[in-house]
């Protein structure tokens, strides 16, 4: 058979025959195939080529945390958010490995034809809470999140050394980390926050992971979309090695042209995408075809340029084993018996389990002793349900948290309440209420109160509720035409289950749709929807007879004090907290707030108060400021949505059978105050993530807590004085003094003790998660390069290891810090800035009331937003022959710029005033004279409002 396989007269032309090298193969094929042909492999809808074998393809699918796959259940693991809370590295390189099975059964299931080419893992910074998207990705930490995101990217991809079991695209590069805007938005982002902490994340997913795939943002990185930003070819391609295709995210190459405005043609989007190294175009097959063909009729593009795009596409397809036999492939006869499988699904449950995180624990009040419980209560709109984000895959079961306690209670009564209000709707008169009929649709009728429909109404805070129709059993949702009660759970793109209610007055609401529709009744007293709700008065009302959007709400039952009842009555009250991931944060939407909503709060406050032993469990999709609660509730527990094995995993945990040591991946703010703006990309000015923060948060970066304790000692360094291109060793023993058996995230910072910039307080340079029994030790070891101590030098536009001295800190996080050493590094010294060279206005050390652009055809320029702007450059040596500046500016009015030396308040050393210029993208060479000064001094230049600076040079 294997002589059959290999028998190179068999195969009727080369790129067939597996003997050959790979890009042989690759170039054999291209070249039998015709413009048109060449063109169907743009689109990630990839066409079919029959006379030569190509299967038709579709490239992309989703991958978050379990494989989403519209032909079956997956797998389902912890949201990305829960996963980099585990801080284990070999864990994600196992939940890779599952990935990658079942999407090779899903593979197969599609007739070969998509699903092994899988958008994840998401890798953007999440410097900020408020992020919609926080749940799908790894944390503030550049460190962390690399080296977890390139394990989970080896484990998809298989050990194989030629073929692959599936292609990740990492997504989105990069400096995506808002919704509001993000399909037209720039993010600006200065030198030293790219190269330090938003390239630095994606990084180890190609120099470690090796992925073969990535995917382009939709933001503009000053500036420049994403689609066409050159470092996808210079940095992803060139320097850091990815050996396949880019794809750009859905809808981009419209969104360019439509939204950016960038270009005024699809073709010139698709001709730069390609050459700046995007060789994939996520968006409409038919419009994708045309533009490319229309980018090469116009010479924007030609065929070379093409045959570039299809190269990396083909790498891919072929090591995919798209065009071998079968026999070769280790990964092409994965049973279908693997789905959801014992070991994976065993392996769900220690991924849940391995992502809650301890965040407080006053006085041992966990674990609970099940056998010293007569009576618990299970409190919260938390507790009873296990909910999916857009990109979960289909569960084959869930666990709820109420389950999972059920399951291990035996002799012991469970009381459940969700919290939730339970009431009936009238108009305002109070004479109809709300009720289905038997098509679902919902209406107004005149109906005694005690014959009225009862609806169980959850209040998600900031006006988002939803209200589900209790003897249906289903959430009232809308078409935008009409109510009514159909919705087996709250989901979707647009979440349509969400009901804004406000409250007008004590008797009164006001209630509105998803999208803040006015609801009016026909002439049979059925609701409807007023599709133009922009003319909101009184007439227009009454035309539709409408019976305005208020209602009054009747409390049947009052969800707190039904929770109060059964809290007071239980031996302990355990109430689950937490967020919908579909409404209030989502993709396309912000969140507005980083608290609870008030009516948890409220609910956690009057439970305590009749039960002071009570346990709160939040389970949310990103931090949350409690700090009422961390105040008063002496054992609280945060863990991510969406896992199939999460009652089971927070059942164990609770009950001591597991001892938590999950870690927090972000930190936890005390309130909105300690964060900028959202649209604020500069972490080092920001004071964002815990590397910058001066302020005390609720829960630091890397906190978590055990049912025991660990005891640190030995902390040893290879050695104490180390050149820049060396690696150190570190050494350290960790003992179990307590009582359980439990994991130990151990984390190690290195701080630079008098840097010469501005500098982390601590960074993350290593970690691992280890098991330790208890009355064990253990000794570790952790490999630290000399190099990973670098900054970015905007001087020398290069990373730099500044000598002196720099401090390692080892601990259980960023703020419990256990054992310090002092190590001497022999590196650069920061060198001077001089007259007479260029200096580049992006590289400055401060700046004020500023953002980053881009000139077309150009490289970054800094841009005023007011009259206070201005750019500070430290360490300006002078001498008496400096006395002139020349500036490469660009301004659409009369401004000036003015030179200060060591304050913006210090001495002028020179002004001028700059004529309008009607043409404001055209680069305009100034110069004047500046005051002769010696000595080293820090540079200060003021500009005018909307004023471009490209560069400037002191002669």
């Amino acid at each position: 058979m294997k002589q059959d396989i290999f028998d190179v007269n068999k195969y009727k032309y080369p790129y067939l025959n597996p003997t050959l090298p790979l890009e042989d193969r690759i170039k054999d094929l291209i070249s039998r195939m015709t413009l048109e042909e060449k063109i169907s492999m743009i689109p990630t809808s990839q066409g079919a080529v029959e006379r030569l074998g190509i299967k038709k393809y579709g490239v992309g699918g989703e991958a978050a945390h379990g494989v989403v796959s519209p032909l079956g259940t997956a797998t389902v693991f912890p949201q990305p958010q829960g996963l980099s809370c585990t801080w284990d590295s070999e864990l994600m390189k196992d939940i890779g490995n599952v990935i990658g099975d079942e999407a090779r059964v899903y593979y197969k299931k599609n007739n070969e034809e998509g699903g092994l080419t899988l958008w994840a893992p998401t890798i953007d910074m999440e410097r900020d809470p408020r992020w919609g998207r926080t749940e799908e990705a790894y944390g503030e930490d550049p460190c962390l999140t690399g080296k977890l995101s390139a394990e989970l990217i080896k484990g998809m991809q298989g050990e194989d050394d030629f073929y692959l079991k599936l292609v990740p695209a990492p997504k989105h590069f990069y400096g995506n980390n808002n919704e509001e805007g993000r399909i037209y938005c720039s993010s600006s982002i200065d030198p030293r926050n790219k190269h330090e902490y938003y390239l630095k994340a994606f990084e180890k997913a190609f120099t470690e992971g090796k992925a073969y795939s990535m995917m382009t943002a939709y933001n503009e990185i000053n500036g420049r979309p994403c689609i066409v930003n050159p470092e996808v070819k210079t940095i992803v391609k060139k320097k850091w090695g990815c050996d396949g295709f880019i794809v750009c995210d859905g809808g981009d190459m419209s969104q360019t042209v439509e939204f950016h405005k960038y270009y005024e043609t699809h073709a010139e989007t698709i001709a730069n995408a390609i050459k700046n190294g995007v060789d994939v175009m996520t968006d409409d097959r038919d419009l994708v075809i045309k533009s490319t063909k229309e980018a090469i009729d116009k010479e924007l593009l030609c065929e070379e340029d093409l045959d570039r795009a299809l190269d990396n596409i083909f790498k891919v397809r072929f090591r995919l084993g798209q065009f071998d036999p079968a026999e070769l492939n280790p990964y092409s006869n994965i049973s279908e018996k693997v789905l959801n499988c014992e070991k994976h699904k065993a392996l769900a449950k220690k991924a849940a389990k391995e992502a809650i995180v301890l965040l407080k624990n006053e006085n041992n009040t966990l674990p609970l002793n099940k056998n010293k419980l007569n009576n618990i209560a299970i409190i919260g709109p938390l507790a009873d349900v296990v909910y999916r984000d857009w990109y979960t895959g289909k569960h084959e079961y869930k666990v709820t948290p109420l389950q999972g306690i059920k399951n291990m209670l035996e002799g012991c009564e469970v009381s459940y309440c969700s919290g939730n209000d339970i009431v009936k709707i009238s108009d305002i008169s109070g004479e109809r209420y709300l009720k289905v009929s038997s098509e679902k649709k919902v209406s107004l009728d005149n109906i005694d109160a005690d014959k009225a429909d009862e609806f169980e109404l959850a209040d998600w805070g900031w006006e988002s509720c939803t209200l589900k129709a209790l003897k249906e059993e289903r959430y009232l949702t809308t078409d935008d035409k009409e109510i009514h009660a159909t919705a087996e759970e709250v989901f979707g793109w647009f979440v349509k289950e969400i009901i804004k209610v406000k409250e007008v007055d004590e008797d009164k609401v006001e209630i509105r749709t998803w999208n803040d529709k006015s609801i009016y009744t026909d002439e049979q007293l059925g609701l409807k929807v007023l599709e133009d709700s922009t003319n909101n008065s009184r007439c227009e009302k009454d035309k539709l007879n409408c019976l305005n959007d208020n209602f009054k709400l009747e409390k049947v039952r009052d969800g707190i004090e039904d929770a109060v009842d059964v809290a007071k009555n239980s031996d302990v009250a355990i109430v689950f907290v937490g967020n919908n991931p579909v409404i209030n944060g989502k993709e396309e939407i912000d969140r507005t707030d980083i608290n609870l909503p008030d009516s948890q709060e409220q609910l956690v406050k009057e439970v305590y108060k009749a039960n002071p032993n009570t346990v709160v469990v939040v389970v949310g999709s990103y931090p949350f400021s409690i700090n009422e609660i961390n105040n008063n509730i002496p054992a609280i527990m945060y863990t991510a949505h969406g896992c199939q094995e999460l009652g089971n995993a927070i059942a164990e945990v609770i009950f001591g059978q597991y001892s938590p040591a999950g870690r927090l991946s972000m930190t936890w703010y005390s309130s909105l105050k300690d964060l900028p703006p959202i649209n604020d990309y500069d972490i080092i000015k920001g004071k964002r993530t815990y590397m910058y923060y001066d302020g005390k948060p609720l829960y630091s970066f890397g906190h978590g807590l055990t049912y025991t304790q660990f005891k640190y000692s030995d902390l040893k360094v290879s050695s104490e004085k180390l050149a820049e291109d060396e690696e150190f060793t570190l050494t350290l023993k960790v003992k179990n003094t307590g009582n359980f058996d439990s994991d130990e995230v151990v984390q190690v910072y290195i701080r630079a003790d008098k840097p010469s910039v501005k500098r982390p307080y601590k960074e993350l340079k290593a970690f691992k998660r280890v098991n330790i029994k208890a009355g064990q030790q253990k000794e570790l070891e952790f490999n630290i390069k000399v190099n990973e101590l670098a900054f970015w030098d905007v001087r020398s536009e290069s990373y730099l290891v500044e000598s002196g001295n720099y401090t390692i800190m080892v601990g259980s996080s960023s703020e419990d810090i256990r054992l310090q050493k002092s190590v001497e590094i022999w590196g650069k010294t920061l060198m001077r800035r001089q007259c007479k060279t260029e200096i580049l206005a992006v590289n400055y050390d401060d700046y004020n009331d500023v953002f980053i652009d881009e000139w077309k055809e150009c490289k970054d320029c800094v841009v005023a937003k007011s009259d206070y702007s201005y750019l500070r450059f430290n360490d300006f040596e002078f001498c008496e022959s400096n006395k002139v500046c020349e500036l490469v500016i660009s301004n659409n009015k009369e401004g000036k710029i003015e030179l200060f030396l060591d304050s913006i308040d210090g001495v002028s050393i020179g002004k001028c005033k700059v004529e309008e210029n009607r043409e404001f993208d055209c680069l305009k060479i100034i110069s004047f004279d500046i005051k002769p000064y010696t000595g080293m001094h820090d540079l200060f230049i003021k500009l005018s409002s909307e004023m471009k600076i490209r560069s400037f040079i002191i002669k």
